[in-house]
């Protein structure tokens, strides 16, 4: 720790080091305490080693910790001269992330901090009047404090080294690494966060955050006083299911543990990444990730974000949608409770049911035969007030009949059976492949009704269309001018240029490519998201072009990737990457959100990824090193998520886009696409993960080998350590992950008849196969090797008009 003297006290501390210090030379707390009194331009400064009872804290002295990752000192809020001890991040002394005195503020720059003679560290005003301390039970007077890199203030009895008081568990507003939010379910005590009262007064406010835990299922909640505010969903051992973005391939390093009936949420958090999470004053849990290149704090996460993330908006049996209109709606089988209020937007009364169960209509009911059926609502945060039952997927729904209470269920995997019998309040439907499906108990009328819904639509479209066709007749020239809103069409090389670059006549009908649905973006409307392609809002640059982050009207943040002119992708690449990314439904590939084709521009609109892509992790070598754990993690989860529909078997496609380097034989050579297919493209990228090299970028002159040949060849050799990657390489793993290149290379074979299926890829990875069948020896000649003159997307000749698309840029 480093103690320095700073001229102003009045303003917060100056988080730049000062070169004119004298190094820290202190090591653990054995070593002698060296006292240095210089003089600088700066004034008096002390460095030592440790605080003791000899060393005293004045106001404008600093604490830093050994590592300079935190600071203790004295701080004003903006706007104020009170005075309080904290803990802020040495980088930016706007984020204090603790408060000591948060009710007791010193009013002038008289305050000390010092151990006091019981042993307690504690401070004082200046009238020698005890403003706050540790109050920690010590049988001696020899102890010492430090600050530790994890912004932890550790009280130590320096007689043995044991820790006698540690600021992280009396946490104030915000969540640091070793902080552990609990809930003991055996006396119901809990450690929360608490918020600040207002921005500029750090006393006590009225937001908590914390854990809960019920019939065993631990949920995160913010509560206003005692009242629910928001709630992340039941934790199911990965990830809070109601929390969207912690739907990612990446480990966030959250987890909830178990520790004899006490609960803990921990965080892990990643090296050389600067992280703040806390709750503001107004109730809201935020997320901000410290950007050390342009030195200010990034937001990415905040809930509640919109009104539906607010604690049981809707009601009771009420579900929220942000993007239905209006947001709320009843349950099926229900209707408002009050319609007056509800039609005038105020849904907090909820919804009541419209017809009794057929369990509640008992011996008078005269349609015994027909039980009560479940209504599905997919990609739902579950309600809360959750029952348990252990059981399978298929068990849930006859022990829901089982009991009249029951309302309705859910599973999950990990979970097991969810069941719901007082009521279903704060249900919140998501957009996104997110979330679980819920299975609403209604009588067995509402099927009738929803037959009778059927005929009434099936009409209603005979009569729109026999007053289309009329229309149609008349007006089918003018029409066959005009763009289609939502249907884009390929320009083919070669064709003579159009006034409207979204309408161009081909030579072939049959080359055009045709994509429905996708929402199409104004060049004014991306102008607006990006502040007219500001600088400051630039992520990155690829061969094709720069990659802008954007915020639309709606407040959803989004990826622009804007075309170059001189990139060489002309519409033909333009199109292939738009029919590539918006067939795909894997939910660990970026989704495709939209598109522009307006004048000279060509940009796609992604869904923005805080955390970036894989890529970067894997092959950029600044960054920070994804160890052998979390690099399993991903490859279990791309083999549990993949890209090829359950209910399909084989496809067949006269024109074939994809990406280079992924694509399996058949059907780069033929269209043919099956599950097997899925299998090469995972196999590949199992051998990327552990080698950290790219397929496309990697090319054995010598030998001639590509990524996969090349891990053939070391395999067969029994030379598999010298594939992997030499950041991730020991040899505590290196059996298991030779294990995964085997694996890799049972996926990757040229006919799709050797490759395993997706399920017993999965059991081979969890070992529940033990003994792998040999690999056959992979394409690995020049045949396949057909880009390494650097070009990022080229064409191929065959009678499938193959198009290759890489992964640069995005």
């Amino acid at each position: 720790m480093i103690i320095r003297k700073l001229m102003n006290p009045f303003v917060q501390p100056d988080p730049r080091p000062n070169k004119k210090l004298l190094h820290n030379e202190f090591c653990h707390f054995r070593t002698i305490i060296v006292v240095v009194l210089c003089l600088s331009s700066y004034g008096v400064c002390l460095e030592t080693g440790i605080l003791t009872p000899s060393v005293v804290l004045r106001d404008s002295d600093t604490i830093v910790s050994q590592g300079k990752v935190f600071t203790m000192g004295f701080f004003s809020p903006n706007g104020t001269t009170r005075r309080y001890i904290g803990i802020w991040y040495y980088v930016s002394n706007v984020s204090v992330m603790r408060v000591a005195n948060r009710d007791r503020p010193i009013n002038d720059t008289s305050g000390s901090i010092t151990i006091s003679s019981d042993g307690n560290i504690v401070l004082m005003n200046g009238n020698n009047e005890t403003v706050w301390s540790t109050n920690a039970t010590t049988s001696t007077s020899n102890t010492s404090a430090q600050l530790t890199d994890n912004g932890n203030l550790i009280l130590f009895d320096q007689s043995n080294n044991v820790s006698l008081w540690e600021s992280h568990k009396h946490p104030t507003n915000s969540f640091l690494p070793t902080t552990r939010l609990s809930h003991n379910t055996n006396t119901g005590e809990k450690v929360r966060l608490n918020s600040w009262r207002t921005s500029q007064d750090p006393n006590y406010g009225n937001y908590f955050v914390g854990l809960h835990v019920s019939v065993g299922i631990p949920q995160l909640f913010t509560w206003n006083q005692d009242r629910p505010f928001w709630r992340s969903g039941p934790w199911n051992g990965r990830v809070f299911t109601g929390v969207t973005s912690m739907y990612s391939v990446y480990v966030d390093g959250f987890n909830v543990v178990n520790e004899g009936g006490t609960y803990y949420f921990t965080r892990n958090f990643r090296q050389n990444l600067i992280v703040k999470d806390f709750l503001n004053p107004d109730g809201i849990l935020i997320e901000e990730v410290w950007n050390n290149q342009m030195g200010f704090w990034n937001r990415s996460f905040n809930g509640p974000d919109v009104p539906c993330d607010v604690y049981n908006y809707c009601g009771p049996f009420g579900f929220c949608n942000q993007y239905n209109s209006p947001i709320c709606q009843c349950l099926r089988g229900y209707e408002p409770k009050n319609k007056q209020e509800w039609d005038g937007g105020n849904w907090s009364g909820g919804c009541k049911r419209t017809t009794p169960l057929q369990c509640e209509r008992g011996n008078n009911a005269t349609d015994k035969s027909k039980g009560d059926i479940f209504s599905k609502l997919t990609m739902v945060k579950v309600p809360d007030l959750i029952q348990w039952s252990p059981g399978l997927e298929n068990e849930c729904r006859s022990l829901c009949l089982k009991s009249c209470s029951c309302l309705a269920y859910s599973y999950d995997t990990d979970i097991g059976c969810m069941f719901w019998s007082e009521s279903l309040i704060d249900i919140q439907q998501y957009q996104a492949d997110a979330g679980l499906d819920l299975y609403v108990r209604v009588p067995y009328s509402e099927r009738d009704k929803k037959k009778d819904k059927k005929v009434i639509i099936i009409v209603a479209v005979i009569i729109s269309l026999v007053v289309a066709s009329v229309g149609l007749f008349l007006s089918w020239r003018w029409m066959s001018k005009r763009k289609v809103k939502n249907v884009i069409v390929l320009k083919e090389s070669g064709d003579s240029n159009s006034s409207d670059s979204t309408s161009i006549v081909l030579r072939n009908p049959e080359d055009r490519v045709i994509i429905e649905e996708l929402p199409l973006y104004s060049i004014e409307t991306l102008v607006n998201a990006t502040n007219n392609f500001h600088t400051t809002n630039k992520l990155g640059e690829g061969g094709f072009g720069p990659v802008y982050k954007g915020k639309l009207a709606n407040r959803k943040e989004i990826a622009v990737k804007r075309l170059s002119t001189a990139s060489g992708q002309g519409m033909e690449e333009f199109m292939n990457e738009v029919a590539v990314i918006s067939k795909l439904q894997h939910r660990n590939l970026v989704r495709l959100l939209g598109c522009c084709v307006e004048r000279d521009e060509k940009m796609l609109i992604y869904e923005y990824l805080q955390n970036r892509s894989l890529d970067v992790f894997l092959f950029d070598q600044s960054q920070m090193v994804l160890d052998w754990r979390k690099r399993f993690n991903i490859i279990e989860d791309f083999g549990m998520a993949r890209i090829f529909g359950g209910n399909q078997d084989q496809a067949n496609t006269k024109r074939v886009v994809g990406t280079y380097g992924y694509m399996s034989p058949e059907y780069a050579l033929s269209g043919i696409f099956s599950e097997k297919s899925d299998v090469f493209s995972f196999g590949v990228l199992v051998l990327e993960i552990i080698s950290g090299r790219r397929n496309t970028n990697f090319y054995n002159e010598e030998l001639s080998l590509t990524l996969s040949g090349n891990a053939w060849k070391l395999w067969n050799e029994d030379k598999a350590v010298e594939f992997i990657d030499k950041r991730i390489s020991n040899p505590s793993f290196d059996t298991e992950i030779a294990r995964c290149i085997h694996i890799g290379l049972l996926c990757g074979q040229e006919s799709p008849v050797n490759r395993p299926t997706i399920s017993t890829v999965l059991s081979m990875l969890s070992t529940e196969i033990v003994d792998l069948p040999l690999p056959k020896e992979p394409l690995f000649t020049d045949r396949w090797n057909h880009a390494h003159s650097g070009s990022s997307s080229r064409q191929i000749g065959s009678a499938n008009n193959i198009s290759f698309t890489i992964l640069d840029g995005r």
